[in-house]
């Protein structure tokens, strides 16, 4: 039997099991489809600091790719200095986001985003990009309902917006995603915030100390709680 082409339907490789796809819909989008959506979006996808949330996100078919694209623009930016390839890399992995309601997904997902960040930069598990790279995607990545906007504990999902300062330091503030969505859909002309400012309804839950990797990594040892 000769071998399935790229672009051909492999419904077998889309599923884990017929009963998951009864009990949750799960169905994994082909990689064909995968690129020919991102490239609905090109240049966004190509933007270091452009930020993707994946509210289904599975094993990380899309978010894989999206990490993909982005380390090669930061290879293109940045490819001569190692200190910005680290820094880059790393700031481009933060701006991917998912939701997962199967825990056995997530933890794929994270470890497929985290492969795929080793293997660019070249660097084992005990390196402290690395490390820093499991705390945020412990962060960025989460086990739970993205319709009911809770973890899988039932706690409302809140996500970091991550942000490179330049010189080794990054920001952190949270948000919930419930904030978020109203964010998605802020207009200065909605008669609904006539009378306040963005930045008067959209504030972060909590806004951190500048961090460096090093004190990212050091996060890592700390068992964290479901979702961020």
């Amino acid at each position: 039997m000769s071998e399935p082409q790229p672009n051909s339907h492999n419904t077998t490789s889309l599923i884990k099991s017929k009963d998951r796809v009864a009990d949750h819909g799960e169905v994994f989008t082909p990689p064909w489809m995968v690129e020919a959506m991102l490239d609905l979006v090109k240049a966004e996808t190509e933007r270091i600091d452009s930020r993707f949330l994946e509210p289904a996100c599975g094993s990380g078919n899309f978010l894989v790719r999206i990490l993909q694209r982005k380390l090669a623009a930061v290879e293109l930016k940045y490819g001569q200095s190692e200190f910005e390839r680290s820094h880059f890399a790393l700031l481009a992995l933060m701006c991917t986001y998912g939701i997962e309601l199967l825990p056995d997904n997530i933890e794929e997902c994270r470890a497929n985003m985290l492969g795929v960040l080793a293997s660019y930069l070249r660097i084992g598990p005990e390196d402290d990009v690395l490390r820093a790279a499991s705390y945020v995607l412990s962060q960025n990545l989460v086990h739970g309902d993205a319709l009911k906007m809770t973890t899988g504990s039932g706690e409302p999902i809140t996500f970091a917006e991550w942000g490179y300062l330049g010189k080794g330091k990054f920001q952190r503030r949270d948000f919930s995603l419930r904030t978020l969505t109203y964010m998605s859909s802020f207009h200065t002309d909605n008669p609904l915030f006539a009378t306040q400012a963005k930045h008067e309804i959209f504030t972060p839950v909590r806004t951190y100390a500048p961090q460096t990797i090093a004190e990212l990594a050091g996060l890592s040892r700390t068992p964290t709680k479901e979702g961020p």
